[in-house]
């Protein structure tokens, strides 16, 4: 349950034969961060090396109007590195469904998604259309596309046939495309661990400042050659009682 949620992007490499069966990954990891903590990428490496390696820091918060108390203006961080999980090995199973097809070519309408759902459902339900009565409907929304499962098995088999079929929709006739469903199943995944070079995890942050004048103050600090640090690329603050969720993606 400590793990950071990991999530995938998938394409497929076609250029040469010999690729065909290769899947090209693309990790973007979700990893959750507590309150009192921020993350900091630094332009180069060897910065957040150096960060690291000291360990605590002691951050001058340069007298922000929200301090009364002068007399505690320094709070002492950690810093460490971070450590996520990548996919290095990868298996997937294709299925091809035997009662879905998938809608795609679909026109770009002023109706909402449920209405259009509806129109698909009525058009694919009638036998005189090649379909009948439908099990479920979805809308995918990374690729708006259609997916419709029907009660019967060999429906979809012969829509998928005939490729393409016209559906009328809001007063017009617009030409759908049909393909198969395919379904695939992770049959083996192997992770490892990898160190983030170019980030440092900072914990250990009281809520002394807001919000804003807490990241300004990080940024000021890391960035000084003189305290090892160097150009800030992008930093991440979550106040005490808070959490978040930082994402990665590949460098």
């Amino acid at each position: 349950s400590d793990l950071p949620e990991k999530k995938m992007v998938f394409k497929g490499l076609g250029a040469n034969k010999e690729d065909m069966n290769k899947l090209m990954l693309t990790p973007r990891i979700c990893y959750p961060l507590p309150g009192g903590s921020a993350l900091i990428t630094f332009e180069k490496a060897e910065v957040a090396q150096r960060i690291i390696e000291v360990k605590e820091h002691m951050v001058e918060l340069t007298c922000w109007e929200e301090l009364e108390d002068l007399d505690q203006c320094r709070i002492r961080v950690q810093a460490a590195p971070v450590e996520i999980l990548l996919p290095s090995a990868l298996e997937v199973g294709l299925t091809q469904s035997s009662r879905s097809i998938l809608v795609s070519d679909l026109p770009n309408l002023n109706i909402t998604e449920e209405a259009l759902l509806d129109k698909l459902e009525l058009f694919f339900s009638k036998k005189k259309n090649g379909g009948s009565e439908v099990e479920s409907r979805e809308f995918l929304d990374d690729s708006g596309q259609v997916v419709l499962t029907f009660t019967q098995d060999g429906v979809a088999e012969l829509l998928i046939e005939r490729g393409h079929i016209q559906v009328p929709i809001v007063g017009g006739k617009y030409e759908v495309k049909i393909s198969p469903c395919m379904k695939g199943d992770i049959t083996n995944l192997q992770l490892q661990p990898s160190r983030c070079p170019r980030t440092v995890l900072l914990s250990g942050i009281p809520d002394v400042l807001a919000e804003e004048s807490m990241k300004d103050t990080l940024e000021i600090y890391f960035q000084k050659a003189s305290r090892g640090g160097g150009e800030v690329d992008v930093l991440a603050y979550v106040p005490a009682g808070r959490t978040g969720v930082a994402v990665f993606v590949e460098d």
